[in-house]
């Protein structure tokens, strides 16, 4: 942590988002407090309420900026190659700020998060999605990125090699009940070799979602 100076620069709402995003890239937020925070950019507590009006006004300024760093669908794609690669985009930011994960759509939005939901629900209407399918196409991509984002946090599978680890020793610790598992055996003999990758299952899984989706505008 810095120690507070007599000298620093000057405070403002946009440097102190940045430092509590910081914050929690580094230690989440179980760990992250307005004092923390106050500590990291050397000024008291109170100086911080002068930039936001409490912790929660806070949490949304900070669940904005990670939704300004997901690429919007680009305007001269195709809707599925415009889908594929905000969806890529989403799982990256969120891998850069998986405390943000599950908040995603809870806080109370800011203008990076509205023009990313306008400019997706736009996409999908102006391809031909019905505004009923394109709800349904919008609803069942977040939730698999989401999802995965989720999965692929709390797995900590960062590597195809920590992958086959990880099987491995779930494996050694069910121990000699292992032979009453036949198919997590497999898991753990063949995944090793199989080069998991979580990039790669996520692309698998969203051009499943996507090939569903063009099925049903066609």
């Amino acid at each position: 942590m810095k120690q507070m100076t007599a000298t620093r620069k000057p405070l403002s709402r946009a440097r102190v988002l940045a430092a509590a995003v910081a914050l929690a890239d580094e230690a989440g937020l179980e760990a992250f407090s307005m004092r923390g925070l106050a500590q990291e950019l050397g000024v008291v507590p109170m100086a911080l309420y002068k930039h936001v009006a409490n912790k929660e006004e806070l949490l949304d300024g900070m669940v904005d900026i990670v939704f300004s760093e997901i690429e919007l669908p680009p305007e001269d794609l195709d809707w599925r190659p415009a889908m594929r690669r905000r969806a890529i985009s989403t799982r990256e930011a969120l891998r850069r700020h998986s405390w943000a994960i599950g908040m995603m759509e809870s806080r109370h939005p800011g203008s990076a998060n509205l023009r990313n939901h306008n400019a997706v629900m736009g996409c999908l209407r102006k391809a031909g999605f019905s505004f009923k399918l394109a709800i349904h196409a919008y609803s069942v991509q977040d939730a698999y990125i989401y999802g995965f984002a989720l999965q692929e946090r709390d797995t900590g599978f960062e590597t195809p090699d920590s992958a086959g680890k990880a099987a491995q020793s779930r494996a050694q610790t069910i121990g000699g009940a292992l032979e009453s598992y036949p198919y997590l055996t497999e898991i753990a003999r063949k995944l090793p070799e199989s080069a998991y990758d979580n990039a790669a299952e996520f692309a698998w899984g969203l051009d499943l979602i996507l090939d569903g989706l063009e099925r049903l505008l066609r």
